[in-house]
């Protein structure tokens, strides 16, 4: 989680009336000389021992306690909060208002009982409410968090539409602070809930914590399972950046855009998937990862009768070996297979960001999709986002080789020499920057500040 900014310290230490906070209290302040002094509530006080400064704005115990400090020690210690969570407490405006108040406006509180954020859940809710109500805080707290919508728009992913479509959040553990207190019934009901759906562990910490949340949903719009990618890259040695809630996979992302879709997109990870979408392919799904094609997921297209799965996995070895594992299983439902080819050590977010416009660049590796088999002369790719300049369908070609059984898999470097029978017919793409060196691909490459030349068989592609 991002470190809260010294300013915005420094700013709830002077705006905050101390005065104001140790009454609303519920401790009795009275005036002596510059100073205000009363019992201090966190020890057995029978004379007045606690010392606030209004023009510092500090409160110093001399008895038994021998501490002090500023507001957030004073919150810190009435709430047993942690610095964070005391910081979140003042921001919010949950006490500060009552800071503010005048004094003849406060009616005292008990003894500890100072006010605490509203709770966002309820543990009178059923389980899939209560994951419903966690997908909106989060989306929620992702619209309020400056760094997670920056992290989105590093990815190309900032839109409206895609995080509202989406419903993307972001978790940065300000969820326990809207929970009642563990040591209430309510609390420990709320958290008992959570821990069993995942969204907290056993040590009542955030499950997503500093990570962009995806939720996807079942037939019937509820959240069956969330993905987590945290934000940050330089985590500690074994600490997962990509998360899943831990239970078996369910779901079908963007089911609602694949309704009778001849044709759909398939990618290994969700940011992939959600680029696809954000560049008009919106009959796009996912795996759970790169060994996460799921039964649910094939299920779907076949009751759908998906004709033809473009297979949109990463370019490495992991993502070659799983599209060659995965494709004799789509051929045999009866589902032509055609594999996206982005250039080697590239996944389909890293090269839509590489070249610009992401709509176009996309619409030329789908255009020189390969086909993988399917036992039948391959039919037309028919993918193309309406707006797109200059889009005509694929006319059918030979297929690269005669599989004699539809199980049987093409090589991924034998599909790549056959590349050539593609035909990109799409206006040129611009580089949104000066592209590095590529590593060594399957066919002679050249890359120019605002050009790619590629040697497919006897014929030159810019």
């Amino acid at each position: 989680m991002a470190r809260i900014p010294d300013e915005a310290i420094e700013r709830i230490k002077g705006e905050v009336s101390l005065v104001r906070l140790v009454e609303s209290s519920g401790v009795e302040l009275k005036r002596h000389g510059k100073d205000w002094h009363g019992r201090c509530p966190f020890h057995d006080d029978k004379t007045p021992s606690l010392v606030v400064s209004e023009d510092k704005n500090l409160w110093h115990c001399l008895g038994a306690c021998n501490t002090g400090g500023t507001v957030i020690d004073w919150t810190m210690r009435m709430q047993g909060v942690s610095f964070r969570h005391a910081v979140e407490l003042l921001r919010d405006g949950s006490l500060s208002s009552l800071a503010a108040k005048e004094k003849s406006e406060i009616r005292p509180l008990k003894y500890g009982s100072t006010a605490k954020l509203p709770s966002a859940l309820s543990a009178q809710a059923d389980d899939g409410r209560l994951m419903q109500r966690v997908v909106a805080y989060y989306h929620t707290t992702l619209k309020q968090s400056p760094e997670a919508q920056a992290y989105l728009k590093g990815r190309g992913l900032a839109s409206a539409e895609l995080i509202d479509t989406f419903q993307i959040g972001f978790s940065n553990r300000t969820l326990g602070y809207r929970l009642p207190e563990k040591n209430r019934a309510e609390g420990a009901a709320l958290r008992s809930k959570l821990q069993a759906l995942g969204i907290l562990r056993e040590s009542g910490h955030e499950h997503f914590n500093g990570s962009i949340v995806i939720p996807i949903f079942d037939t019937h719009g509820h959240a069956v399972q969330l993905y987590g990618r945290k934000l940050l890259d330089n985590l500690r040695a074994g600490t997962p950046k990509h998360l899943y809630l831990p239970r078996p996979h369910a779901g079908v992302f963007n089911r609602q855009h694949l309704a009778g879709a001849k044709e759909v997109i398939l990618c290994e990870a969700l940011i992939d998937a959600l680029t696809f979408w954000s560049a008009g392919f919106r009959h796009v799904t996912t795996a759970y990862g790169v060994n996460g094609f799921t039964d649910e997921l094939m299920a779907f297209l076949v009751e759908q009768k998906t004709q033809r799965v473009l297979l949109a996995y990463d370019r490495d070895v992991a993502g070659d070996a799983a599209a060659l594992e995965l494709a004799p299983k789509l051929m045999a439902a009866g589902i032509e297979v055609f594999r996206i080819l982005f250039p080697h050590g590239l996944d389909a977010n890293a090269y839509a960001l590489k070249v610009q416009p992401a709509a176009k660049s996309l619409g030329v590796a789908i255009r020189g999709a390969v086909w993988m088999g399917k036992g039948t002369q391959p039919s037309p790719i028919e993918t193309a986002p309406e707006h797109i300049v200059g889009w005509r369908a694929l006319p059918s070609r030979a297929p690269p080789a005669e599989p004699s059984t539809t199980s049987e898999a093409v090589s991924v470097s034998a599909l790549a020499a056959d590349a050539g029978a593609v035909a990109p017919v799409l206006p040129e793409p611009t580089l949104a920057s000066p592209m590095p060196a590529m590593p060594s691909i399957d066919v002679p490459i050249e890359v120019r500040a605002h050009e790619i030349l590629l040697l497919l068989g006897d014929r030159r592609w810019r």
